[in-house]
């Protein structure tokens, strides 16, 4: 058996591919897996055929990219010991934030504890809230840079024309107001890693230069003559479906290939059982040491309520929630009612205060306004599975406006994942 094939590559986008053909060549070598590789990225190749693949990626790709695919294709299945059985590494996790025991999260962190071992770019990919920054720093404090710069960059909250500038720099006199040359953030984390969030809200120009760095190392300041190196890792974070966006010509489809070397997909919070109770408890603890307070139980009556809310927010969702009952409590427990206003007190667990029930109007009418709004931005950002942009377009809605509507009922960040 030295001699059997061990995979299949099929080179897509060519002169003489036919999609028939490459059907039919995928069904007779079902038993084995396949890797496409398409030529310059966007060659209109459907969804389907593709998936149909074990893996995708652009050519041309060097050969360390190559092997690597290749390598991961033809491994075999065989699951990373559990995290119980490293210690150290799980109480490192733990002071990065990053706590539990459900399966799906456990399966993230050991995918996540192997790809700390190489230098390729790293996309995070999860719902909003669900702790992709703290997974980006993960790899960089887990991995050979940790000594290096971290440095994190908000796609989504720079403007289309500074986003050259942020992230490449300038040189002085490139523009009016540059009085000194800056680095931009690919040369501040030179030696550590780049964590770029958001970053399908990229401008085109910019996805552009951000490829040529990912493909050469180089990238050129605003300004300058001529280009320079960084060695720098990048880790790129998305709650969208960035193949999707690649095939409405959204986003480019190269530097998806580029970005999607190694993937870590962070579950949602209400897959994940009783991390629930058990992320509660130590942010719970967090913010008393944080405040000074005497800590303080959760109340087993709210276990059934956590468990059965569907978390928009996710993780974030949770933690704002329990650092507003610690701060809120006056009793020996936290009463902790997602989707309902703070009490902080032994009151009706289903119904806040100035329900429809109140006599006051003004009370009863805030009350309608709060439960509707709260009700309307759960379903939506349960349809639109936590990408604010997506929901803003449902809700017809600016983003911005969107976002502080989400930022007030503790839904979603007000800058970074």
């Amino acid at each position: 058996m030295d001699g059997w094939p061990r995979a299949v590559v099929f080179l897509l986008g060519g002169p003489r591919s036919r999609r028939e053909q490459v059907l039919s060549a995928i069904d007779c070598a079902r038993t084995l897996p396949s890797l496409a590789l398409v030529v310059g990225g966007d060659s209109g190749w459907d969804r389907d055929l593709l998936a149909q693949c074990g893996d995708c990626a652009q050519w041309p790709c060097g050969p360390a990219e190559l092997g690597f695919r290749l390598g991961r294709l033809c491994a075999p299945a065989a699951p990373a010991p559990p995290l119980a059985t490293d210690p150290e590494l799980a109480r490192t996790l733990e002071e990065l934030n990053l706590i539990g025991r459900a399966p799906a999260f456990l399966a993230a962190m050991a995918d996540l504890r192997r790809l700390v071992r190489c230098d390729a770019p790293v996309l995070i990919v999860g719902e909003t809230g669900t702790g992709k920054e703290l997974a980006a720093r993960a790899v960089h404090y887990l991995g050979a840079r940790s000594a290096g710069p971290f440095v994190p960059v908000n796609c989504g909250a720079l403007p289309d024309h500074l986003v050259e500038n942020e992230l490449f720099g300038h040189e002085r006199g490139a523009y009016t107001d540059a009085k000194s040359s800056a680095l931009g953030a690919i040369g501040e984390a030179a030696g550590g890693t780049l964590f770029l969030d958001e970053v399908e809200a990229l401008s085109p120009k910019a996805q552009a230069a951000l490829l040529r760095f990912l493909q050469d190392r180089e990238y050129r300041p605003l300004g300058a003559r001529q280009a320079r190196r960084a060695d720098t890792r990048v880790v790129a974070a998305s709650n969208a479906d960035l193949r999707a966006l690649g095939e409405r010509r959204e986003f480019r489809s190269d530097l998806y290939f580029r970005l999607d070397i190694l993937r870590v997909t962070l579950p949602p919070l209400r897959t994940r059982g009783a991390d629930i109770e058990v992320l509660a408890a130590h942010f719970a603890d967090l913010y008393a040491r944080q405040y000074g307070l005497p800590r303080r139980s959760l109340e087993p009556r709210c276990l059934p309520l956590l468990r059965d809310y569907p978390w928009p927010g996710n993780v974030r969702e949770l933690e704002n929630l329990v650092h507003r009952e610690v701060l809120l409590a006056d009793g020996p427990r936290l009463f902790l009612r997602p989707g309902a206003a703070s009490a902080g007190a032994d009151a009706a667990l289903p119904e806040a205060a100035g329900g429809p029930g109140s006599g006051n109007f003004a009370d009863a009418k805030a009350h309608a306004i709060e439960s509707f709004e709260r009700a309307y931005l759960t379903r939506l950002m349960q349809e639109s599975k936590g990408n604010v942009s997506q929901a803003a377009r449902l809700a017809d809605k600016e983003r911005r406006a969107l976002g502080k509507l989400l930022k007030k009922y503790a839904m979603t960040p007000p800058r970074t994942d």
